[in-house]
């Protein structure tokens, strides 16, 4: 967890994040569209490298971050 304790961060590994928190993973494919999460290479890249390879930029890299910490903290309140 990082200093934030938000548990996912753009450092996250792809891998990791659909692991550990699948509604992240739902909101990674269904509203970035970024399907490199089920892809074999997913567990050695980064959050932040895959939204690249995906032509995000700083902004939007951000606001996902934050959306799936958010989806992460809604999920745990239920």
């Amino acid at each position: 967890m990082n200093k934030n304790n938000n548990p996912i961060t753009r450092k996250s590994k792809l891998g990791q994040i659909v692991e550990d928190y699948p509604a992240a993973a739902n909101l990674l494919l269904e509203k970035y569209n970024l399907h490199c999460v089920g892809c074999f290479a997913a567990i050695y890249e980064t959050l932040e490298e895959g939204a690249r390879a995906h032509g995000m930029d700083d902004k939007q890299i951000d606001k996902m971050v934050d959306d799936l910490n958010k989806a992460i903290q809604e999920k745990n309140k239920k």
